[in-house]
Formats: C-alpha cells, structure tokens, sequence
C-alpha cells in the first residue's frame, strides 16, 4: 500500500507532537498514517543492517551492529524539540556499530565508504563528526552516517566503546532520574556533569592525560550530582536491579528462530528494573511495527514502561549495544567515580560477531572437552550463517577458547578457559 503525501504525514506528525487536528477521528486517521509512516522504515532498515553485515565480512577488526526503529515518544518529543516536520526526519531507522577505538570509528568509516560506492543498493548522503568537539551541551560524541536507499533516509551511528559507554551511561542515569539528559532536560549541573565527564574520556582517548583539574572537576560535580538526582520525584528505582540470565533464555529461543536477523521487542518496566517481556516477533516488517504498536498501547510510557523494536542476527549482540538495560545491579553510587568508569570501558571487544555466535552454539549444544564436533559441521549446519566462520574459528583457535582433537580433526570448547568462555556467551 502507497504511504500518503508527504503533506498529510507531515499532518500527522502535527497531530502527534503539538496536538493540532479537527476532531477525534482525524487524530485517529493521523495517528495511523504517522504508524504507517514509521513502519515503511523498517524494511529497508533490515535490509540495510544485513547488507552492511554483509560489506564487513572482510572488514577484519572486532564490532557489535544492532538495529533500532525510533520510539513513537522520541519521535514526538524531537518534532517538538527541533520544531521541524515528521518527513524531515533522517534517524526514524536507524544502526549502530560499535568498534573498540575512536581511531577505529575512521577505519570502519573510510571502509564502508569503499564498500558502499562499489553497490548499488544504497548510498551515503552524508557524514556528520561529533568527537572532537561533543554535540550541543551534553557533550554527546559519534560518528553519524546518512544513508539513503531508495526515497528512505536512514541513521547509522559508528561509536567507539567509550563513546558507547558515555551514551549507555547518561541513558541510564536519565531513567534513575527522569530526564531525558540527551536532549538537555534536567538541572544544568547534570547535564554538565556528562559534559565534563565526556570531554575527559576524549582526552583519554585520543591519548592525552587529563589534567588534575579536569579529573577532580568531574568527581566535584558527580558528588553534586548524586544529590540533586537522588532528590528527583521522578522513576525512583534505587533499589531495582536486572537479571543478566535473561541472555541465556534469549539465546535458547533464537536459537529456535536461526536464520538471519530476527526483529525483538523489548518491553523494561524501569520502576521495577525488571523486563516484562522479551519476544521475537515477525521478521515481516509490517506485522513487527503492528506488534511493536500495539505493545505501545498495552505498556505506556507515561507509566514508566519502555517498549523498543531492536533487530540483530545475534541476541548476544543487544547486550553490548543496548547495555543500559542490563548494567543496573545496585544504585548505591548513582553516577561512577572517574576511576570506574575507565575500569568499566577498557573491556576489550577481543572476539569478534561471528566467534561470539560459534561459541554460543558449541556451548549451547554441549561440545567441551572430548565431545568434538566436525569442523564442516559446524560450519554447513549449525553456523551456516556466520559469514566470517573461517577466520572467527582461526581466532578461537589461536586464543585457545577452541581446541582441535589429535584424534578426529573436530573441535570442542577448551574446559580449561571454562571462565573466559561464560563472559562470551
């Protein structure tokens, strides 16, 4: 089915965000044009997220790629924001990818702008550079790349993982607090809290020392900080906490749904810090968006429920790159110490996707120690999608997390790095 004119999803856009329509049914009408509007996103999105998997199969360095459709009240609040029109919008699809170094983010970029010119399917409309100097007053750093396939603009952010950690820290303190913080809500202390705190990790980054003052400066406001969100009236969830064996449970029922990338929906209730539900739904764009709408429906935001229609070809992937959902154990210290936070992002991505996916599968399926598995097995059965599976095994092999049999040539899980292996999967 044709999308309406561009007027009339502008229209809808209106009706959403400032409330402008005749009476209840055009709203009604309105709102179903501004779903349908989002839903056209989702299909090229997709397709888009696994043709670039595709493009990076070469690529030869470690990264986690994720998929996100924007959330209805993100959509609404930036129309109101940045006073601009629903068509206008470039970011209502949108990806990210996660590498381990800023200079990496350069890498991938000049990459995938090889890549990219040498097909057909998309191109890259433009790139936009927020790292050296930090995007308005929150201090926000990535690398945005436009993509544009067919009449649909698309967002693909590229971060390295201590600009990830930033984004995943101000995200979850904005929901201890209850502000949106990225999109400078909230006391100014706050928000110059992660200002402060962004422009030390850069320093660290490109290989500088911050200087005393900076450091102390940050951990001056923290304390401050700490204070004036504790006092908020807003989610008070300090006592919340997330079980991480969630990933367990996901991994098992992806594990019933194996080919490609399956679309999840989300559902955080951040009053308890607890999920509701976690489910795949269909990877039919269409029926997904109507699931994802009607999930809207059933958990509100303004009741302090999350709802988020996440695509990837490996669950394990959303726990790097949606983290804040999984990294609230304890709110005691609600806002890291300066030293933490350098603890908590120099974890090295060392495995790629594709070793991350053969390790699920040959724990999943129990082949440690003398219970071996044929390599071509592995390979043309259980892992039949890995498109990098020749040189993720190499590098298993070489970290010795997989070790051969002098006995059959098969391969089994190293009992020895039983600890190392559980970190992955």
């Amino acid at each position: 089915m044709p999308l309406p004119s561009k007027t009339k999803i502008d229209r809808a856009g209106l009706a959403l965000a400032k409330n402008k329509y005749r009476d209840e049914d055009e709203y009604f009408e309105l709102e179903e044009i501004f779903d349908e509007y989002r839903k056209a996103h989702l299909q090229p999105l997709s397709e888009t997220t696994l043709e670039l998997q595709y493009l990076l199969t070469d690529y030869g360095a470690q990264y986690y790629i994720a998929q996100r459709l924007k959330r209805k009240p993100q959509i609404v609040r930036k129309l109101n924001r940045l006073s601009v029109r629903l068509t206008q919008l470039q970011d209502i699809g949108g990806c990210r990818i996660i590498v381990q170094k800023n200079e990496d983010v350069d890498r991938l970029h000049q990459y995938l702008i090889e890549k990219v010119s040498a097909q057909n399917i998309f191109v890259i409309d433009r790139s936009t550079d927020y790292r050296e100097m930090g995007r308005d007053e929150t201090g926000y750093r990535a690398l945005h790349v436009i993509l544009k396939r067919a009449d649909v603009f698309l967002e693909l952010q590229i971060r390295s993982r201590i600009q990830h950690y930033w984004a995943e820290s101000i995200e979850r303190t904005s929901v201890i607090y209850g502000y949106h913080l990225k999109e400078s809500e909230g006391d100014t202390a706050v928000i110059g809290y992660f200002k402060n705190l962004s422009d030390v990790f850069y320093e660290i980054e490109v290989g500088r020392e911050p200087s005393i003052d900076k450091r102390l400066r940050v951990d001056e406001l923290r304390s401050s900080c700490e204070q004036i969100i504790a006092k908020s009236d807003r989610h008070k969830v300090f006592d919340s906490f997330v079980n991480e064996d969630i990933i367990k449970t996901l991994t098992e029922k992806e594990s019933r749904n194996p080919a490609g990338l399956n679309n999840w929906i989300l559902v955080f209730d951040w009053n308890a810090g607890a999920f509701i539900s976690w489910d795949i739904v269909s990877r039919n764009p269409s029926d997904a968006v109507e699931s994802y709408v009607e999930y809207e429906r059933m958990f509100p935001v303004d009741q302090g429920y999350e709802v988020v229609l996440v695509g990837s070809s490996e669950v394990a992937t959303v726990r790097q790159t949606h983290s804040h959902y999984f990294g609230i154990e304890s709110y005691e210290n609600i806002l890291e110490s300066l030293d933490t936070s350098i603890v908590g992002f120099s974890r090295k991505i060392n495995i790629d996707v594709g070793a991350r996916q053969i390790l699920s599968t040959l724990n999943r399926r129990r082949f440690w120690g003398k219970k071996t598995i044929a390599i071509d097995t592995l390979r043309n059965h259980f892992c039949k999608g890995v498109l990098t599976f020749d040189s993720s095994l190499k590098s298993l092999l070489d970290r010795g997390l997989i070790q051969p049999s002098p006995l059959n040539g098969g391969v089994s899980l190293n009992i020895g790095k039983k600890a190392e292996i559980a970190q992955y999967v």
